[in-house]
This record gives C-alpha cells, structure tokens and sequence, in this order.
C-alpha cells in the first residue's frame, strides 16, 4: 500500500476535500540526481495537489488524514499510461512497415499508432476511475488540531 498524509482544506456533507505534497525532507538527501521523485517535483508545475474522498466521520481543517492506494493499481495504472502509447507506436509502425516500404508513411503511422494508444488509455482509465480497486483509502484520521493543548511549566 502507498501511503500519503493529507492535510484537511475543507468537509462539508461527508465529502471532504484533502492537500498533499511533497515531503519537507525531499532535495536535502545525498541521492537527488537518482532519486525519480526529487526530479519529478523539480519538472513538474507544482509539488501541492488535493484530492477529494468521501469521509462519513466530520472533519476539521487542518486535521491531518493518511491516505493509501494499493501498489497493484498503482503499477497497473502506471503500465496503462506507458505501455498503451508505446504498444500502438510499434503495431502500427510495424503494420504501415509491411505494407509499404516508404519510411514517411511508418513514421507517421507510427506517431498515429502513438496517438491512439494514448486514446485507448484514456478511455480505459476512464472505466477503471469508477472501480473501488483504484479509489485511495483513508487509512488513519489525526486528532483534530484544537484537540492538542501544550502547557508550558515555568
């Protein structure tokens, strides 16, 4: 199970809507020119990102949630958005490569190939976005943050 702690933005009616991000310690270790998310935080717009879950128990803004999807619907999603426009890349090359033996025509039929393998994806994951096996899970609620009191001894 990958797990992620998410910080509560707002619940209203058992929807609750949740912000995450990358961890605070993520760039000060020694492995960043290895490491996939370091490199992925640097590449992409942003490192903040919400998500909204349905959370029967009522929850407080800033109340800290961890959430999890399983590692097998992680991979297969993964594989889906790879694998798909890769696969129409080379059938579809390979196909227009039989057929003719001009170099432009595999070429685009390749790029085609690619294109539609990407809206192949997109329909799949489109379905798989209402199975329960792909939906993240609230595996932990924290203590509401008006429920932590620190007293100071003099």
């Amino acid at each position: 199970m990958v797990k992620e702690w998410a910080t509560v933005v707002r619940w209203h009616k058992g929807r609750a809507l949740l912000r995450y991000g990358s961890s605070s310690g993520c760039g000060s270790c020694q492995t960043k020119a290895a490491c996939g998310s370091y490199l992925l935080e640097k590449i992409g717009p942003e490192s903040i990102h919400q998500l909204e879950l349905e959370i029967a128990q009522p929850l407080q803004p800033g109340q800290k949630v961890e959430v999890g999807i399983p590692e097998s619907s992680l991979l297969r999603s993964a594989m889906l958005v790879y694998l798909t426009p890769l696969l129409g890349l080379f059938l579809v090359a390979a196909l227009f490569q039989f057929w003719t033996t001009d170099q432009l025509w595999t070429c685009l039929g390749g790029v085609g190939g690619g294109v539609a393998g990407f809206f192949i994806a997109r329909k799949i994951a489109a379905y798989w976005d209402n199975l329960q096996a792909y939906q993240p899970v609230v595996l932990q609620i924290g203590l509401p943050p008006d429920s932590i009191k620190v007293l100071q001894q003099e």
